[in-house]
Protein backbone atom coordinates (compact mmCIF):
# COMPACT_ATOMS: atom_id res chain seq x y z
CA UNK A 1 0.00 0.00 0.00
CA UNK A 2 1.29 3.67 -0.66
CA UNK A 3 2.63 5.48 2.45
CA UNK A 4 1.58 8.93 2.67
CA UNK A 5 4.41 10.97 1.19
CA UNK A 6 5.92 8.66 -1.03
CA UNK A 7 5.92 8.45 -4.73
CA UNK A 8 4.71 5.13 -6.82
CA UNK A 9 7.06 3.21 -8.62
CA UNK A 10 7.13 4.56 -12.39
CA UNK A 11 6.16 1.33 -13.38
CA UNK A 12 3.05 1.36 -11.51
CA UNK A 13 2.69 5.48 -12.72
CA UNK A 14 3.08 4.19 -16.30
CA UNK A 15 0.28 1.31 -15.83
CA UNK A 16 -2.12 4.12 -14.48
CA UNK A 17 -1.76 6.30 -17.11
CA UNK A 18 -1.81 3.92 -19.96
CA UNK A 19 -5.23 2.61 -18.25
CA UNK A 20 -6.66 6.06 -19.38
CA UNK A 21 -6.21 5.62 -22.63
CA UNK A 22 -9.32 3.89 -22.46
CA UNK A 23 -11.16 3.34 -25.87
CA UNK A 24 -8.41 5.39 -27.55
CA UNK A 25 -6.03 2.36 -27.12
CA UNK A 26 -6.89 1.26 -30.92
CA UNK A 27 -5.70 4.28 -32.16
CA UNK A 28 -2.54 4.40 -29.82
CA UNK A 29 -1.26 1.01 -31.35
CA UNK A 30 -2.51 2.52 -35.06
CA UNK A 31 0.19 5.00 -34.32
CA UNK A 32 2.71 2.45 -33.16
CA UNK A 33 2.37 0.43 -36.27
CA UNK A 34 2.38 3.27 -38.29
CA UNK A 35 5.83 4.52 -36.53
CA UNK A 36 7.43 1.14 -36.89
CA UNK A 37 6.45 0.82 -40.87
CA UNK A 38 7.59 4.58 -40.77
CA UNK A 39 10.96 3.89 -38.83
CA UNK A 40 11.45 1.10 -40.75
CA UNK A 41 10.85 2.92 -44.22
CA UNK A 42 13.13 5.07 -43.84
CA UNK A 43 15.85 2.74 -42.82
CA UNK A 44 14.60 1.38 -46.02
CA UNK A 45 16.79 4.08 -48.13
CA UNK A 46 19.39 3.65 -46.92
CA UNK A 47 19.69 -0.29 -46.70
CA UNK A 48 18.59 0.03 -50.50
CA UNK A 49 21.20 2.49 -50.93
CA UNK A 50 23.56 -0.23 -49.55
CA UNK A 51 22.30 -3.09 -51.40
CA UNK A 52 23.33 -1.06 -54.70
CA UNK A 53 26.65 -1.00 -53.17
CA UNK A 54 26.71 -4.18 -52.45
CA UNK A 55 25.19 -5.04 -55.69
CA UNK A 56 28.47 -3.29 -56.78
CA UNK A 57 30.81 -4.86 -55.01
CA UNK A 58 29.92 -8.57 -56.36
CA UNK A 59 27.45 -9.36 -54.13
CA UNK A 60 24.78 -11.85 -55.30
CA UNK A 61 21.96 -9.59 -55.60
CA UNK A 62 18.65 -10.43 -57.42
CA UNK A 63 17.33 -6.92 -57.93
CA UNK A 64 18.28 -4.66 -61.09
CA UNK A 65 19.88 -1.24 -59.99
CA UNK A 66 16.39 0.23 -61.41
CA UNK A 67 14.73 -2.04 -58.96
CA UNK A 68 16.78 -1.20 -56.26
CA UNK A 69 16.38 2.91 -56.92
CA UNK A 70 12.38 2.62 -57.24
CA UNK A 71 12.74 0.65 -53.62
CA UNK A 72 14.65 2.68 -51.91
CA UNK A 73 12.17 5.97 -53.49
CA UNK A 74 8.99 4.52 -52.40
CA UNK A 75 10.72 3.45 -48.99
CA UNK A 76 11.17 7.65 -48.70
CA UNK A 77 7.34 8.18 -49.79
CA UNK A 78 5.85 5.60 -47.72
CA UNK A 79 8.16 7.06 -44.99
CA UNK A 80 5.91 11.17 -45.07
CA UNK A 81 2.72 9.26 -45.29
CA UNK A 82 3.49 6.65 -42.56
CA UNK A 83 5.26 9.67 -40.00
CA UNK A 84 2.33 12.02 -40.72
CA UNK A 85 -0.68 9.30 -39.82
CA UNK A 86 1.51 8.65 -36.63
CA UNK A 87 2.33 12.05 -35.83
CA UNK A 88 -2.17 12.83 -36.30
CA UNK A 89 -2.95 9.31 -34.35
CA UNK A 90 -0.38 10.36 -31.48
CA UNK A 91 -1.60 14.06 -31.38
CA UNK A 92 -5.32 13.43 -31.62
CA UNK A 93 -4.79 10.90 -28.50
CA UNK A 94 -2.84 13.51 -26.63
CA UNK A 95 -5.82 16.31 -27.38
CA UNK A 96 -8.54 14.02 -26.44
CA UNK A 97 -6.78 13.12 -23.59
CA UNK A 98 -5.94 16.76 -22.81
CA UNK A 99 -10.05 17.16 -22.39
CA UNK A 100 -10.72 14.17 -20.90
CA UNK A 101 -7.83 14.36 -18.06
CA UNK A 102 -9.21 17.81 -17.09
CA UNK A 103 -12.89 16.52 -17.02
CA UNK A 104 -11.77 13.77 -14.82
CA UNK A 105 -9.78 15.96 -12.41
CA UNK A 106 -12.64 18.44 -11.99
CA UNK A 107 -14.75 15.27 -11.52
CA UNK A 108 -12.04 14.49 -8.64
CA UNK A 109 -12.30 18.02 -7.01
CA UNK A 110 -16.06 17.67 -7.46
CA UNK A 111 -16.15 14.57 -5.29
CA UNK A 112 -13.57 16.00 -3.22
CA UNK A 113 -14.98 19.14 -2.37
CA UNK A 114 -15.63 21.51 -0.28
CA UNK A 115 -12.68 19.32 2.25
CA UNK A 116 -9.99 19.65 -0.58
CA UNK A 117 -10.03 23.35 -0.93
CA UNK A 118 -9.95 23.93 2.53
CA UNK A 119 -6.79 22.24 3.00
CA UNK A 120 -5.52 22.34 -0.58
CA UNK A 121 -3.80 25.67 -1.77
CA UNK A 122 -5.66 26.53 -4.68
CA UNK A 123 -2.30 27.51 -6.60
CA UNK A 124 -1.49 23.55 -6.41
CA UNK A 125 -4.80 22.70 -7.79
CA UNK A 126 -4.01 25.12 -11.01
CA UNK A 127 -0.52 23.72 -11.80
CA UNK A 128 -2.13 20.72 -11.79
CA UNK A 129 -5.14 21.18 -14.13
CA UNK A 130 -2.45 23.07 -16.38
CA UNK A 131 1.24 22.40 -16.05
CA UNK A 132 1.09 18.92 -15.12
CA UNK A 133 -1.74 18.31 -17.06
CA UNK A 134 0.44 19.48 -20.07
CA UNK A 135 3.52 17.45 -18.97
CA UNK A 136 1.46 14.15 -19.31
CA UNK A 137 0.18 15.47 -22.72
CA UNK A 138 4.29 14.61 -23.97
CA UNK A 139 4.05 11.25 -22.14
CA UNK A 140 0.86 9.96 -24.60
CA UNK A 141 1.97 11.97 -27.67
CA UNK A 142 5.70 11.25 -26.91
CA UNK A 143 6.68 8.34 -25.29
CA UNK A 144 4.15 5.78 -25.43
CA UNK A 145 4.45 5.63 -29.04
CA UNK A 146 8.54 5.95 -29.36
CA UNK A 147 9.13 2.76 -26.53
CA UNK A 148 6.92 0.68 -28.55
CA UNK A 149 8.29 1.85 -31.91
CA UNK A 150 11.95 1.39 -30.49
CA UNK A 151 11.22 -2.28 -29.65
CA UNK A 152 9.39 -2.72 -32.95
CA UNK A 153 12.52 -1.66 -34.88
CA UNK A 154 14.83 -3.13 -32.71
CA UNK A 155 13.76 -6.52 -33.17
CA UNK A 156 13.09 -5.82 -37.00
CA UNK A 157 16.56 -5.27 -37.69
CA UNK A 158 17.89 -8.15 -35.82
CA UNK A 159 15.75 -10.99 -36.99
CA UNK A 160 17.10 -8.89 -40.53
CA UNK A 161 20.65 -8.58 -39.43
CA UNK A 162 20.57 -12.38 -38.35
CA UNK A 163 19.11 -13.50 -41.40
CA UNK A 164 20.86 -11.76 -44.43
CA UNK A 165 24.38 -11.55 -42.68
CA UNK A 166 25.62 -13.00 -39.13
CA UNK A 167 24.50 -13.59 -36.18
CA UNK A 168 27.69 -12.17 -34.55
CA UNK A 169 26.18 -8.44 -35.90
CA UNK A 170 22.63 -9.10 -34.42
CA UNK A 171 24.36 -9.74 -31.01
CA UNK A 172 26.30 -7.06 -31.57
CA UNK A 173 23.23 -4.61 -32.53
CA UNK A 174 21.28 -6.38 -29.78
CA UNK A 175 24.08 -5.40 -26.64
CA UNK A 176 23.89 -2.15 -28.07
CA UNK A 177 20.13 -1.73 -27.98
CA UNK A 178 20.25 -2.67 -24.47
CA UNK A 179 22.96 -0.73 -22.72
CA UNK A 180 21.61 2.26 -24.71
CA UNK A 181 17.44 1.60 -24.65
CA UNK A 182 17.39 0.33 -21.27
CA UNK A 183 20.43 0.39 -18.73
CA UNK A 184 21.56 4.46 -19.60
CA UNK A 185 17.83 5.17 -18.86
CA UNK A 186 17.94 3.41 -15.55
CA UNK A 187 20.96 4.72 -14.46
CA UNK A 188 19.54 7.91 -15.74
CA UNK A 189 16.10 7.84 -14.54
CA UNK A 190 17.50 7.17 -11.13
CA UNK A 191 20.06 10.16 -11.43
CA UNK A 192 16.76 12.43 -12.45
CA UNK A 193 14.29 11.07 -10.20
CA UNK A 194 15.44 13.56 -7.31
CA UNK A 195 16.07 16.45 -9.36
CA UNK A 196 12.81 15.98 -11.48
CA UNK A 197 10.66 15.95 -8.06
CA UNK A 198 12.08 18.48 -6.67
CA UNK A 199 11.74 20.91 -9.37
CA UNK A 200 8.19 19.84 -10.01
CA UNK A 201 7.90 20.26 -6.55
CA UNK A 202 9.16 23.79 -5.91
CA UNK A 203 7.68 24.36 -9.50
CA UNK A 204 3.71 24.27 -8.27
CA UNK A 205 4.86 25.57 -4.95
CA UNK A 206 6.24 28.74 -6.58
CA UNK A 207 3.13 28.37 -8.82
CA UNK A 208 0.56 28.58 -5.92
CA UNK A 209 2.40 31.27 -3.98
CA UNK A 210 2.71 33.54 -7.39
CA UNK A 211 -1.07 32.98 -7.92
CA UNK A 212 -1.97 34.45 -4.37
CA UNK A 213 0.28 37.10 -4.62
CA UNK A 214 -1.34 38.33 -8.39
CA UNK A 215 -4.72 37.58 -6.38
CA UNK A 216 -4.31 39.49 -3.34
CA UNK A 217 -2.06 42.19 -5.28
CA UNK A 218 -4.27 45.40 -4.13
CA UNK A 219 -4.21 44.20 -0.44
CA UNK A 220 -0.37 43.91 -0.58
CA UNK A 221 -0.26 47.41 -1.71
CA UNK A 222 -2.61 48.75 0.62
CA UNK A 223 -0.12 47.05 3.35
CA UNK A 224 3.01 48.71 1.92
CA UNK A 225 4.03 44.61 1.89
CA UNK A 226 5.04 45.08 -1.72
CA UNK A 227 9.07 44.76 -1.34
CA UNK A 228 8.64 42.15 1.43
CA UNK A 229 6.20 40.06 -0.95
CA UNK A 230 8.83 40.66 -3.99
CA UNK A 231 11.65 39.63 -2.14
CA UNK A 232 9.85 36.40 -1.28
CA UNK A 233 9.02 35.62 -5.02
CA UNK A 234 12.83 36.12 -5.67
CA UNK A 235 13.50 34.06 -3.20
CA UNK A 236 11.65 31.35 -4.18
CA UNK A 237 12.27 31.80 -8.24
CA UNK A 238 15.58 31.66 -6.84
CA UNK A 239 15.26 28.09 -5.18
CA UNK A 240 13.09 27.13 -8.64
CA UNK A 241 16.18 28.16 -10.42
CA UNK A 242 18.82 26.04 -8.49
CA UNK A 243 16.29 23.17 -9.20
CA UNK A 244 15.81 23.79 -13.03
CA UNK A 245 19.63 23.82 -13.65
CA UNK A 246 20.37 20.82 -11.41
CA UNK A 247 17.97 19.20 -13.68
CA UNK A 248 19.05 20.08 -16.78
CA UNK A 249 22.72 19.57 -16.17
CA UNK A 250 21.71 16.03 -15.35
CA UNK A 251 19.75 15.91 -18.26
CA UNK A 252 22.83 17.09 -20.48
CA UNK A 253 25.59 14.69 -18.82
CA UNK A 254 22.80 12.14 -19.72
CA UNK A 255 22.47 12.91 -23.63
CA UNK A 256 26.26 13.25 -23.86
CA UNK A 257 26.83 10.12 -22.53
CA UNK A 258 24.57 8.03 -24.83
CA UNK A 259 25.66 9.70 -27.92
CA UNK A 260 29.16 8.38 -26.57
CA UNK A 261 27.28 4.51 -26.34
CA UNK A 262 26.11 4.98 -29.82
CA UNK A 263 29.50 6.26 -31.05
CA UNK A 264 30.93 3.14 -29.21
CA UNK A 265 28.27 0.81 -30.49
CA UNK A 266 28.94 2.02 -34.07
CA UNK A 267 32.70 1.25 -33.78
CA UNK A 268 32.36 -1.85 -32.74
CA UNK A 269 29.68 -3.28 -35.26
CA UNK A 270 32.27 -1.60 -37.76
CA UNK A 271 35.18 -3.77 -36.15
CA UNK A 272 32.99 -7.27 -35.48
CA UNK A 273 32.02 -6.19 -39.71
CA UNK A 274 35.45 -5.89 -40.34
CA UNK A 275 36.61 -9.07 -38.54
CA UNK A 276 33.96 -10.88 -40.26
CA UNK A 277 35.22 -10.67 -43.61
CA UNK A 278 38.83 -10.87 -42.93
CA UNK A 279 37.77 -14.36 -41.64
CA UNK A 280 35.66 -14.95 -44.68
CA UNK A 281 32.58 -15.99 -42.72
CA UNK A 282 31.05 -12.87 -44.24
CA UNK A 283 31.06 -11.63 -47.98
CA UNK A 284 31.81 -7.81 -47.83
CA UNK A 285 28.23 -7.14 -49.96
CA UNK A 286 26.76 -8.84 -46.72
CA UNK A 287 28.56 -6.77 -44.51
CA UNK A 288 28.07 -3.87 -45.46
CA UNK A 289 24.39 -4.20 -45.60
CA UNK A 290 24.01 -4.95 -41.97
CA UNK A 291 25.98 -2.61 -40.85
CA UNK A 292 24.15 -0.05 -42.48
CA UNK A 293 21.60 -1.58 -41.18
CA UNK A 294 22.51 -1.10 -38.07
CA UNK A 295 24.05 1.98 -37.67
CA UNK A 296 20.67 3.17 -38.75
CA UNK A 297 18.18 1.54 -36.38
CA UNK A 298 19.60 3.78 -33.21
CA UNK A 299 16.80 6.42 -33.54
CA UNK A 300 14.25 5.24 -31.84
CA UNK A 301 16.76 3.42 -29.10
CA UNK A 302 18.43 6.96 -28.45
CA UNK A 303 15.08 8.74 -28.54
CA UNK A 304 14.58 6.57 -25.49
CA UNK A 305 17.55 6.78 -23.70
CA UNK A 306 16.60 10.58 -23.91
CA UNK A 307 13.17 10.05 -22.42
CA UNK A 308 13.88 10.12 -18.54
CA UNK A 309 14.85 13.74 -18.85
CA UNK A 310 11.20 14.17 -19.57
CA UNK A 311 9.89 11.04 -17.98
CA UNK A 312 11.62 12.07 -14.41
CA UNK A 313 8.57 15.33 -14.62
CA UNK A 314 5.78 13.11 -16.15
CA UNK A 315 5.91 10.54 -13.52
CA UNK A 316 5.47 13.22 -10.80
CA UNK A 317 2.88 14.97 -12.36
CA UNK A 318 1.44 11.55 -13.44
CA UNK A 319 1.50 10.70 -9.88
CA UNK A 320 -0.04 13.79 -8.33
CA UNK A 321 -2.87 13.21 -11.04
CA UNK A 322 -3.00 9.49 -9.77
CA UNK A 323 -3.05 10.85 -6.49
CA UNK A 324 -5.72 13.22 -6.60
CA UNK A 325 -7.79 10.70 -8.75
CA UNK A 326 -7.85 8.05 -6.19
CA UNK A 327 -7.84 10.05 -3.27
CA UNK A 328 -11.22 9.40 -0.73
CA UNK A 329 -13.31 12.26 -0.07
CA UNK A 330 -13.39 13.57 3.63
CA UNK A 331 -17.61 12.20 3.14
CA UNK A 332 -19.36 9.75 1.00
CA UNK A 333 -22.51 10.67 -0.31
CA UNK A 334 -25.52 9.62 0.94
CA UNK A 335 -27.77 7.85 -2.24
CA UNK A 336 -30.40 5.38 -0.73
CA UNK A 337 -31.21 7.67 2.23
CA UNK A 338 -33.99 9.56 3.40
CA UNK A 339 -35.89 12.46 2.15
CA UNK A 340 -37.17 14.73 5.25
CA UNK A 341 -39.42 17.17 5.58
CA UNK A 342 -36.77 20.67 6.31
CA UNK A 343 -39.39 22.29 9.00
CA UNK A 344 -37.43 21.38 11.49
CA UNK A 345 -33.22 21.13 12.85
CA UNK A 346 -31.77 20.18 15.77
CA UNK A 347 -28.58 19.94 17.27
CA UNK A 348 -27.50 17.09 19.83
CA UNK A 349 -24.40 16.46 21.81
CA UNK A 350 -22.53 17.11 18.71
CA UNK A 351 -18.86 17.03 18.80
CA UNK A 352 -16.36 17.68 15.77
CA UNK A 353 -12.87 17.72 15.28
CA UNK A 354 -10.37 17.85 12.34
CA UNK A 355 -7.71 15.97 14.13
CA UNK A 356 -8.25 13.01 16.30
CA UNK A 357 -8.07 14.30 19.98
CA UNK A 358 -8.10 18.04 19.03
CA UNK A 359 -11.80 19.08 18.97
CA UNK A 360 -13.39 22.12 17.29
CA UNK A 361 -16.77 22.13 18.75
CA UNK A 362 -17.97 20.00 21.93
CA UNK A 363 -21.40 18.97 23.29
CA UNK A 364 -23.09 20.99 21.11
CA UNK A 365 -26.91 21.18 21.20
CA UNK A 366 -29.19 24.15 19.51
CA UNK A 367 -32.86 24.10 17.49
CA UNK A 368 -34.42 26.14 14.99
CA UNK A 369 -37.76 25.91 13.27
CA UNK A 370 -39.35 27.44 10.07
CA UNK A 371 -39.88 30.82 10.46
CA UNK A 372 -37.19 31.51 12.93
CA UNK A 373 -34.22 33.30 12.32
CA UNK A 374 -31.75 31.70 15.29
CA UNK A 375 -27.93 33.87 15.79
CA UNK A 376 -24.60 32.14 16.32
CA UNK A 377 -22.48 35.00 17.81
CA UNK A 378 -18.61 33.81 18.70
CA UNK A 379 -14.95 35.24 18.51
CA UNK A 380 -13.43 34.60 14.84
CA UNK A 381 -12.14 31.13 14.93
CA UNK A 382 -14.55 29.70 17.49
CA UNK A 383 -15.94 27.27 15.02
CA UNK A 384 -19.16 28.97 13.87
CA UNK A 385 -18.41 28.51 10.27
CA UNK A 386 -17.28 24.92 11.13
CA UNK A 387 -20.97 23.78 12.50
CA UNK A 388 -22.52 25.59 9.26
CA UNK A 389 -20.65 23.00 7.19
CA UNK A 390 -21.03 20.22 9.52
CA UNK A 391 -24.90 21.22 8.88
CA UNK A 392 -24.68 21.03 5.34
CA UNK A 393 -22.28 17.35 5.82
CA UNK A 394 -19.19 19.44 4.33
CA UNK A 395 -17.28 16.92 7.07
CA UNK A 396 -18.92 14.29 9.23
CA UNK A 397 -19.26 14.92 13.09
CA UNK A 398 -17.76 12.76 15.55
CA UNK A 399 -20.56 12.29 17.88
CA UNK A 400 -23.80 13.43 18.86
CA UNK A 401 -26.57 14.11 16.33
CA UNK A 402 -27.78 16.67 13.67
CA UNK A 403 -31.11 16.36 12.60
CA UNK A 404 -33.66 17.28 9.74
CA UNK A 405 -37.05 16.49 10.31
CA UNK A 406 -36.49 14.01 12.85
CA UNK A 407 -33.90 12.22 10.72
CA UNK A 408 -29.76 11.73 11.39
CA UNK A 409 -28.21 14.21 8.58
CA UNK A 410 -26.05 10.86 8.23
CA UNK A 411 -29.14 9.16 7.05
CA UNK A 412 -30.63 11.62 4.95
CA UNK A 413 -30.01 12.05 0.92
CA UNK A 414 -26.96 14.18 0.02
CA UNK A 415 -29.28 15.28 -3.05
CA UNK A 416 -32.23 16.32 -0.77
CA UNK A 417 -29.91 17.89 1.67
CA UNK A 418 -28.16 19.68 -0.84
CA UNK A 419 -31.37 20.83 -2.15
CA UNK A 420 -33.32 22.13 0.91
CA UNK A 421 -30.17 23.48 2.74
CA UNK A 422 -28.48 26.44 1.42
CA UNK A 423 -24.91 28.54 2.44
CA UNK A 424 -24.48 31.66 1.55
CA UNK A 425 -20.24 32.67 2.73
CA UNK A 426 -19.32 35.81 4.25
CA UNK A 427 -17.84 36.48 0.37
CA UNK A 428 -19.96 35.08 -2.43
CA UNK A 429 -17.98 34.36 -5.40
CA UNK A 430 -19.60 36.06 -8.60
CA UNK A 431 -17.94 34.63 -11.91
CA UNK A 432 -16.71 36.50 -14.75
CA UNK A 433 -20.21 36.85 -16.48
CA UNK A 434 -23.48 38.66 -16.12
CA UNK A 435 -25.75 39.28 -12.93
CA UNK A 436 -28.46 37.06 -14.40
CA UNK A 437 -25.93 34.24 -15.10
CA UNK A 438 -24.69 34.66 -11.91
CA UNK A 439 -27.59 34.23 -10.32
CA UNK A 440 -29.18 31.24 -12.55
CA UNK A 441 -26.27 29.30 -11.00
CA UNK A 442 -28.92 28.73 -8.13
CA UNK A 443 -31.22 27.77 -10.09
CA UNK A 444 -30.37 27.16 -14.40
CA UNK A 445 -34.80 27.09 -15.17
CA UNK A 446 -35.32 30.09 -13.39
CA UNK A 447 -37.36 32.85 -15.05
CA UNK A 448 -36.71 35.79 -15.80
CA UNK A 449 -39.57 37.12 -13.54
CA UNK A 450 -38.00 34.51 -10.48
CA UNK A 451 -34.50 36.11 -10.68
CA UNK A 452 -36.18 39.55 -10.64
CA UNK A 453 -38.65 38.53 -7.36
CA UNK A 454 -35.47 36.91 -5.73
CA UNK A 455 -33.26 40.36 -6.47
CA UNK A 456 -36.27 42.34 -5.03
CA UNK A 457 -36.27 39.94 -1.91
CA UNK A 458 -32.46 41.21 -1.31
CA UNK A 459 -32.71 44.74 -1.98
CA UNK A 460 -30.61 44.39 -5.07
CA UNK A 461 -33.70 44.56 -7.90
CA UNK A 462 -33.40 48.58 -7.97
CA UNK A 463 -29.47 49.08 -8.73
CA UNK A 464 -29.47 46.32 -11.42
CA UNK A 465 -32.13 48.00 -13.09
CA UNK A 466 -30.51 51.45 -12.70
CA UNK A 467 -27.21 49.63 -14.40
CA UNK A 468 -28.26 50.32 -18.81
CA UNK A 469 -27.43 46.85 -19.38
CA UNK A 470 -29.84 45.62 -16.77
CA UNK A 471 -29.49 42.45 -15.58
CA UNK A 472 -27.11 41.29 -18.91
CA UNK A 473 -24.84 43.57 -16.58
CA UNK A 474 -21.09 42.22 -16.38
CA UNK A 475 -20.19 41.85 -13.09
CA UNK A 476 -16.50 41.57 -14.01
CA UNK A 477 -13.48 39.03 -12.79
CA UNK A 478 -14.63 38.12 -8.55
CA UNK A 479 -17.37 40.52 -9.57
CA UNK A 480 -14.75 43.54 -9.47
CA UNK A 481 -17.20 46.05 -11.09
CA UNK A 482 -19.37 45.91 -7.84
CA UNK A 483 -18.97 46.84 -4.07
CA UNK A 484 -18.91 44.54 -0.90
CA UNK A 485 -22.03 45.21 -0.34
CA UNK A 486 -23.92 44.66 -4.03
CA UNK A 487 -22.25 41.15 -4.47
CA UNK A 488 -23.36 40.05 -0.77
CA UNK A 489 -26.89 41.38 -1.68
CA UNK A 490 -26.40 39.14 -4.84
CA UNK A 491 -25.41 36.30 -3.35
CA UNK A 492 -28.25 36.43 -0.86
CA UNK A 493 -30.61 36.69 -3.85
CA UNK A 494 -28.84 33.52 -5.14
CA UNK A 495 -30.10 31.80 -2.15
CA UNK A 496 -33.73 33.37 -2.44
CA UNK A 497 -33.76 32.10 -6.34
CA UNK A 498 -32.59 28.88 -5.36
CA UNK A 499 -35.87 28.74 -2.51
CA UNK A 500 -34.72 26.19 -0.06
CA UNK A 501 -35.90 25.72 3.40
CA UNK A 502 -32.97 26.26 5.51
CA UNK A 503 -30.93 29.27 4.84
CA UNK A 504 -27.47 29.31 6.30
CA UNK A 505 -25.74 32.84 6.65
CA UNK A 506 -22.16 33.02 7.04
CA UNK A 507 -21.23 36.75 8.59
CA UNK A 508 -23.36 38.21 5.88
CA UNK A 509 -22.68 42.22 6.91
CA UNK A 510 -18.88 41.22 7.43
CA UNK A 511 -17.65 43.31 4.55
CA UNK A 512 -20.65 46.09 4.42
CA UNK A 513 -21.42 49.22 5.98
CA UNK A 514 -24.27 50.06 8.26
CA UNK A 515 -26.74 51.19 5.56
CA UNK A 516 -25.98 47.78 3.91
CA UNK A 517 -25.87 45.83 6.62
CA UNK A 518 -29.43 47.11 7.84
CA UNK A 519 -30.42 46.37 3.87
CA UNK A 520 -29.47 43.07 4.43
CA UNK A 521 -31.08 42.58 7.37
CA UNK A 522 -33.88 43.45 6.56
CA UNK A 523 -34.26 41.51 3.58
CA UNK A 524 -33.89 38.30 5.90
CA UNK A 525 -37.00 40.08 8.45
CA UNK A 526 -39.08 40.14 4.88
CA UNK A 527 -38.16 36.51 4.44
CA UNK A 528 -38.23 34.71 7.44
CA UNK A 529 -41.95 33.36 7.04
CA UNK A 530 -40.93 31.29 3.81
CA UNK A 531 -37.80 29.48 5.89
CA UNK A 532 -35.74 28.82 8.53
CA UNK A 533 -32.58 31.26 8.62
CA UNK A 534 -29.49 30.48 10.60
CA UNK A 535 -27.48 33.85 11.21
CA UNK A 536 -23.68 33.56 12.19
CA UNK A 537 -21.75 36.51 12.72
CA UNK A 538 -19.46 38.04 15.22
CA UNK A 539 -21.31 41.31 15.11
CA UNK A 540 -23.52 41.76 17.72
CA UNK A 541 -25.54 44.50 16.35
CA UNK A 542 -26.13 41.56 13.94
CA UNK A 543 -28.19 39.71 16.27
CA UNK A 544 -30.87 42.09 16.37
CA UNK A 545 -32.87 40.22 14.08
CA UNK A 546 -32.78 36.73 15.54
CA UNK A 547 -35.50 34.96 17.87
CA UNK A 548 -33.22 32.99 19.76
CA UNK A 549 -29.47 33.58 19.95
CA UNK A 550 -26.28 31.22 20.80
CA UNK A 551 -22.84 31.79 21.69
CA UNK A 552 -19.72 29.37 21.08
CA UNK A 553 -16.64 29.98 22.79
CA UNK A 554 -14.27 27.68 23.30
CA UNK A 555 -15.75 24.90 21.60
CA UNK A 556 -19.14 25.28 23.29
CA UNK A 557 -22.57 26.82 22.94
CA UNK A 558 -24.77 28.03 24.82
CA UNK A 559 -27.87 29.76 24.65
CA UNK A 560 -27.84 33.35 25.75
CA UNK A 561 -31.35 34.81 24.52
Amino acid sequence: MKKSGERRSGIKIMSGLIVMLGSLAYIMLFAVINGSLGYLSAMGVTVFGAVGVAKALGASVGMSYGAIAALAVLCGVLRGILRYLEQYCNHYIAFKLLATLRSKIFAALRRLCPAKLETEKKGSIIAMITSDVETLEVFYAHTLSPVCIALTVCLAVIIFVGVISSVYLALTALCGYVVIGVILPLISSRLLKKSGVEYRRTFSLFNAYFMDSIKGVKDILYHNAGEERKAQVDRRSDELLVHTRSMKKNIVNAGAITEFAVTVFILITLAVGIILCNKNILGIGEAVIAVVTVFGSFGPVIAISALPGNLTQTLASGDRVLNLMEEKPAITPIEDGKNPEFNELTVKDMSFGYEENRKVLEEIDLSARSGEIVGIVGESGCGKSTLLKLLLRFWSKDSGRIEYGGEDIEEVNTESLLENVTMVSQSAYLFDDTVEENLRIAKRDATYEEIVQACKKASIHDFIASREEGYNFKVGPSGENLSAGEKQRIGLARAFLRGSKILLLDEPTSNVDSINEGIILKSLVDRRKDMCIILVSHRESTMSIADRVYRIQKGKICEVR
